[in-house]
């Protein structure tokens, strides 16, 4: 590496999140220099198809100039306002009203935060606030699932079941936070096991959960319609319909974490709607402004809203914000983003293309290091495996999941690796034909990664 290289600074003087910081010191980052459609660039000149949109959220890839005009638009205009004292924006009220028109029914009520993470930590915030002010302050426990990923806050980080975001933070704070099973069908489900046997049972989990602690005790309960940061793994058939009579009786409340799915990730509007859920609270950020800037809304229903005027009568004031939370040029894209979204029927485009995701990548079934493909609309995850036949996983001590996405990146595809399945989540925008190119280096990053292995394996033997 050169000195005083741009690679050089950037170990010298930049802590990159979420990574392996060892590996990271020997071999720097990839730094991305540009990017056009569905493909971005290193600072080598190398291109790359970007299957995971960045980090879920470039909807519309990486050279839209409609959202950069629009924020160009509104830095002249107003280039800053808050939402604090009784004061605000347009920008801000527009984006409130149409979020609220779209939203799953009766949640007619928008806060806006800069990021996924903010929108669920105030959502927990919330939680707690609602039940105070209706009198059943002994609600104070969060339910959250084994591998679900709510965000990198103290109390989102303690409620995300990622033991990696827990170890040496001293989290999970307190007592407060309490995780159930993982619905992953493919790994956990039970020999002769039907799927809605599967989510029966996982609803049977959950109900134990609750009588253990008590209901009395417990405020909300967070699910992504999809789990992202687990792996891409869809819900079981029947998951959310068991669960959800379970949580209304016991008064929990749902919150509906969209900060992935939602905008037409899964092929509808909101995840909500794919899988039949009713939310007390939906979060959502990420596809919100496809990424072109930081902005997360979370919407509430009108109970929880009139807890908040409750409790601002009560206290004098709802004493909760953030100075950037709903920044006017945020917003302005996140609209003229929602624009282009029913302009182009990207819901319908995703409807379309889905198909050729799901299928091309379903057919690598067929490659000896997968076991299994699951996915909806344009999210979908890969599970690698030892022996398929067997459903015999690789020892986590051999990082298969990294040496796969290693050997995609070699062959001009990002993916994510978690564990060892591997995440796709592309720009809403990309082709069929484009699918079929991402499909292409996929299965040349997987033979590159069998090679690799079949080499260990004679090299132990």
């Amino acid at each position: 590496m050169r000195p005083n290289s741009l690679h050089a600074a950037d170990l010298a003087h930049m802590v990159h999140q979420q990574t392996d910081l060892g590996a990271h010191a020997n071999d720097g980052a990839v730094l991305i220099a540009r990017g056009e459609g569905v493909h971005v660039w290193d600072t080598e000149g190398k291109q790359y198809i970007e299957a995971m949109a960045g980090l879920w959220c470039a909807s519309l890839g990486f050279s839209e100039k409609r959202l950069a005009d629009a924020a160009y638009r509104q830095l002249l205009a107003l280039p800053y306002y808050h939402t604090f004292f009784q004061k605000g924006h347009v920008p801000s009220v527009r984006l409130a009203e149409k979020l609220t028109a779209v939203a799953p029914a009766g949640l007619n009520h928008a806060m806006f935060q800069c990021s996924g993470s903010e929108a669920n930590d105030a959502a927990i915030k919330l939680a707690w606030y609602y039940h105070n002010v209706t009198g059943r302050p002994q609600k104070k426990k969060i339910i959250g699932r084994i591998r679900g990923y709510h965000g990198n806050t103290v109390a989102t980080a303690s409620l995300s079941g990622q033991p990696h975001m827990q170890a040496d933070f001293d989290l999970p704070l307190g007592d407060r936070f309490l995780h159930i099973s993982n619905p992953n069908y493919y790994r956990a489900g039970l020999p002769g096991e039907t799927e809605e046997q599967f989510s029966a049972r996982m609803a049977a989990k959950l109900q134990a959960l609750i009588d253990r602690e008590g209901a009395d005790t417990i405020a909300a309960f967070f699910a992504e319609p999809v789990q992202g940061g687990g792996g891409a793994i869809t819900p079981p058939r029947g998951y959310f319909e068991a669960i959800q009579p379970i949580l209304k009786k016991a008064e929990i409340l749902f919150v509906a974490d969209e900060v992935i799915c939602g905008f037409g990730r899964t092929g509808h509007y909101w995840g909500c709607e794919t899988y039949g859920i009713q939310p007390d609270m939906l979060s959502c950020a990420k596809q919100l402004t496809a990424a072109y800037q930081p902005l997360s809304a979370l919407l509430i229903s009108d109970a929880i809203h009139a807890a908040l005027l409750e409790g601002s009568k009560r206290n004098g004031s709802f004493g909760h914000g953030y100075t950037y939370g709903g920044h006017p040029v945020a917003c302005a894209v996140a609209l003229e983003t929602l624009a282009i979204y029913e302009e182009r029927d990207m819901v319908g485009h995703v409807q379309r293309v889905s198909p050729a995701f799901l299928e091309g990548l379903g057919a690598l079934r067929d490659h000896p290091l997968v076991g299994d493909v699951r996915g909806v609309g344009l999210i979908a995850g890969v599970e690698l495996m030892a022996d398929k036949a067997a459903k015999e996983a690789f020892p986590a001590s051999a990082k298969v999941g990294l040496l796969v996405q290693e050997k995609c990146h070699e062959a001009g595809l990002i993916v994510r690796a978690i564990g060892d399945r591997i995440a796709f989540t592309p720009p809403l925008i990309i082709t069929a034909a484009e699918i079929g190119e991402m499909c292409a280096r996929f299965r040349a990053g997987l033979d590159a990664a069998w090679a690799v292995l079949q080499e260990r394996r004679l090299a132990a033997e």
